[in-house]
Formats: structure tokens, sequence, C-alpha cells
């Protein structure tokens, strides 16, 4: 009998394996940050649905020449990845879910991008690279009904492109880096901006603007606004100009139309990277910062402006809706509750 229930045991098993191996997906083991070390990652997006948060990032691709750039570009990413956990702990990589070219209208470059949940569909606003007529960079937006896709584009145009915002500083670029957020009331915004911090609200259906797009004056205020809601505050929080990189600052408000007021910088300077880009969630009674760096080494190539890496650390609110200025460690929350 002993031998039978060990054979069974056995069998069992080898059926779970089983089925892990048919699902496809990878799993790896939280080590510290960076938090991915099989691919170059940037632009965290955390999304929390069902126990489950799922994190969206940019692939950081390596190409022959991105050392001295003599191909023309120091980003070269071309997909959007997924992945998830239900302990911060193990990881499971679903691989990429959205590229650019599953918008008809783009041509290129997945830049930053944000996805939230709404009557259970999944809106997956990206940064694109346009094409005719929609010459810059143009925010996308795609549906889809699950956390992982598929991802189908939902309009078959840019929601936002270059011809609806003034150019400001930077030119045909400043239309990056999508942020939204559901406010208490129901009510959906988005903020978007390189050079100047956009913001809109956005119609019932999620894929169209509701009124006039708006500004948002911020100190230093370069790229990658981040929008969360903590107790009875909303956050703005945002890629700021640093002494010569990039820090995270950040600005509270008791609406997201403002007014804002600013609170100071969050983080330092990422370490060896000159952008950085935050992406802050609840997590099972935690908040946590993710954020990217460029430490990391892969195939020989060490981390650069364009090979950054995915980290992640536990965010603390003081009780006057402050943060604390938030470490950059290589532990991260590896074991944290360990």
């Amino acid at each position: 009998m002993r031998k039978l229930l060990v054979a069974v045991g056995i069998l069992l098993l080898a059926g779970c394996a089983q089925q892990k191996t048919q699902e496809g997906f990878p799993v790896f083991q939280n080590m510290g940050n960076p938090l991915i070390t099989d691919k170059f990652t940037a632009d965290p997006a955390p999304m929390v649905y069902n126990d489950t948060l799922f994190l969206y990032v940019g692939h950081d691709e390596y190409y022959e020449g991105q050392d001295t750039a003599s191909g023309g570009k120091e980003f070269n990413i071309t997909e959007w990845l997924c992945y998830s956990t239900t302990d911060m702990q193990t990881w499971t990589d679903y691989g990429s879910v959205l590229k650019p070219t599953d918008f008809s209208w783009a041509v290129g470059e997945a830049w930053a991008s944000q996805v939230i949940e709404k009557n259970g569909k999944f809106y997956y606003y990206t940064t694109v690279q346009g094409g005719e007529p929609y010459v810059g960079k143009a925010i996308g937006v795609a549906v889809g009904d699950s956390p992982t896709g598929p991802f189908k584009d939902a309009i078959g145009k840019p929601l936002v492109c270059d011809t609806m915002t003034s150019n400001g500083a930077r030119g045909w670029w400043n239309d990056i880096d999508p942020t939204v957020l559901i406010d208490g009331e129901g009510q959906a915004w988005m903020c978007w901006g390189n050079g100047t911090c956009f913001l809109a609200r956005l119609k019932p259906n999620m894929t169209e603007l509701d009124g006039e797009i708006q500004v948002v004056d911020l100190p230093k205020y370069v790229e990658g606004p981040w929008l969360h809601k903590h107790g009875d505050l909303y956050y703005l929080t945002y890629a700021s100009m640093g002494v010569d990189r990039e820090v995270v600052s950040y600005a509270t408000a008791p609406s997201v139309a403002g007014p804002w007021t600013y609170q100071g910088e969050l983080t330092g300077m990422a370490e060896n990277s000159f952008t950085i880009h935050p992406g802050i969630v609840e997590f099972k009674g935690k908040w946590y910062l993710f954020y990217h760096n460029a430490t990391l080494t892969l195939g020989g190539h060490e981390g650069a402006i364009g090979r950054r890496s995915v980290c992640v650390e536990e965010l603390f609110y003081n009780s006057d809706g402050t943060i604390r200025v938030v470490e950059q460690t290589k532990k991260g929350v590896s074991n944290l509750s360990k």
C-alpha cells in the first residue's frame, strides 16, 4: 500500500509539472534588484487585479553599434512584456503581449505604457512612433479581455498625436508616457508628456478625450508621470531633472483636477541611468515603487541609456500624506516577509 501511495504521489507531481510546462510560461524568483535579469527592461507599470500584481515593461534590446549610437538611436524597444506575481517573490514571465506594429498607424518605438482595468476590460495606453499622417510620438490605446491579452487597437488611430498639443520645449516628441487613473468619483484621467505635463479627462468608453487638454505646472518636470491615490490625497509622481540625471519627484492634490502642491524629491538618481521611471501600486497591504536603473550586464553588454533594468522598493507614507524618501537598494523587496 505504501508503494502504491508513493507511486500515486509521483504521478500527481508529474501531472502538476506537466501542466506547468504545457502553460509554457517561465517562472523565476525575486533575487533583489534588478528584478528581471534575463532581459533589459524599462518603464515599469504595475497593475493589481484579482490578488495578482501584473507588471508591464518595455523591452530594451541591444543592437550592433548601440554603444556608439552608430545605428542612429540609443533606444531600441520593439515590444512590451508582462510579468505577474502573487507574493512579490515568485514571478511568471508571459513574454511579449503587445507591439507597436499591432497599431496599423504606428511604425515602432515601444516607449512607456500603462494598463488599467475597467468593467472587465483591460486598456493598454502606450507610447509609439506614429506613421503618416500621425508623424511624431503618439499615444495609442489597445484593449483586451485579460491582463495578458491578446490586446487589439481600440480605435484605429492615436488617442493623442502631435497636432493636438503644443510642442513646447520637446517639439514633436512631447506626447509620451501616458498614465491613467479612475478617481474616487469614477472619472478617468490621463496624464502624459515630455517637457510639458499634460492632463485630460477620458470619456466613460476610455478611448476618447473628454474636454480640453490642460497643462500642469510642476517644478523641474521632465517626463514619466504616474497618478495614484493614497488616503484622501492624489499623487502625481514624475521624473524630474536632478544634478545631471533624472530623479523622481512628486506633488499632491485633493483631486486630480488640482491644485497640485509640489512635495519634493522621492528618490535620488538611478544608478548608471540618465532616465528613471516611477510606477506606484498598493498590493496586499503594502505599497511599492517600481523604477529602473542600468546596472544589469547581459550577454557581455553592460547597462546603458538604452539598456535599463526594472527594480522595486517598498514605499512608506508619513502621517501628513508625504512619502518617505526611497533608498534604492540591491535587496529590493526580495524575501521581504522573511
